[in-house]
């Protein structure tokens, strides 16, 4: 199964920007789990997460994709369906 894993912070002025486009794709039913850095750390620092937005794309629990800044929607189901 696919997910994903958006990573942003609430200071965080591209993340609130790229927010709406998140809640759009998750309102259509894609899989998608939202991590504040600042609130779970451990999973940011698992990840590596060195700037956000990052989305880490998932399938069956490994990573198959990762892009860091503000996306078009069409560009994230893109990279959805490129595994």
């Amino acid at each position: 199964m696919k997910k994903i894993k958006y990573f942003t912070a609430s200071w965080c002025g591209p993340c609130k920007s790229f927010k709406p486009t998140i809640q759009e794709l998750i309102n259509e039913g894609n899989d998608i789990e939202i991590i504040d850095i600042d609130e779970d750390q451990k999973q940011s620092s698992e990840h590596e997460i060195q700037s956000i937005p990052t989305l880490i794309f998932q399938e069956d629990g490994k990573t198959y994709n990762r892009s860091s800044g503000v996306l078009q929607k069409s560009e994230i189901l893109s990279l959805i369906s490129s595994n």
